[in-house]
């Protein structure tokens, strides 16, 4: 195995956990935080088995936002909810030198904000645009759903890694092909099989990922 010398991390279902939530996510947290929870899951039922039009399903749920004062709606998301051991489990990676940083297909208000509360490196995420406080109706496609291999390799160039130099901590079937692209896949409460099946090893307990991580 490569020498690790960074960590990235999810952030739905894994830095951060909406329970209650499909996939425990920031973006269907922010929809319900929003009123908006019947319209959110309508387009999820329509766009989720497509994944050729993510994109158009990112901009569908950004025109629901239009208008909408973002100050309430962030005041129902954050803080957000971590589960039990991440704070001590990033001090004793931030303590190893470590480079660590989220790449997600969630939220960047809710990402950006677990970037500087949990002292992370960066954070990679969908942008909702905001302007004089409130939400625009559009949107910036970041990180693909599906294709999140792609936007781990841009982190890691940015930082002067090989992929396999990085462990990646995801939870999802959408981190299937991150794990095929890094040196160490971490599957962390997974939520699909074939997540337990890709990884190189699985943490049921977030505080187990430091002692997982050579």
């Amino acid at each position: 195995m490569n020498r690790i010398r960074a960590v990235f991390f999810d952030l739905d279902g894994t830095l951060v956990r909406y329970r209650g939530v499909d996939f425990e996510s920031s973006w269907g947290a922010i929809g319900i935080a929003a009123g908006l929870a019947v319209e959110w899951r309508r387009l999820q039922e329509r766009y989720l088995p497509r994944p050729e039009l993510y994109d158009e399903w990112l901009r569908a749920n950004a025109r629901l936002l239009a208008g909408r004062p973002v100050r309430p709606i962030l005041e129902r998301l954050l803080p957000p909810p971590y589960p039990d051991g991440v704070r001590e489990a990033i001090g004793a990676l931030r303590a190893r030198g470590l480079i660590l940083g989220i790449v997600s297909s969630g939220l960047s208000l809710v990402a950006d904000h677990v970037r500087e509360d949990l002292g992370l490196d960066f954070a990679v995420a969908n942008v909702l645009e905001v302007v004089n406080g409130r939400f625009s109706g559009r949107a910036e496609l970041r990180v693909p759903l599906w294709a999140k291999d792609g936007a781990v390799r841009e982190a890691a160039a940015r930082y002067g890694l090989d992929p396999r130099e990085v462990a990646f901590v995801g939870d999802n079937f959408n981190d299937v092909p991150v794990f095929a692209l890094v040196g160490l896949g971490i599957a962390y409460a997974p939520k699909d099989p074939r997540v337990i099946e890709a990884a190189h090893v699985v943490a049921t307990e977030f505080r187990e990922i430091p002692a997982l991580i050579p």
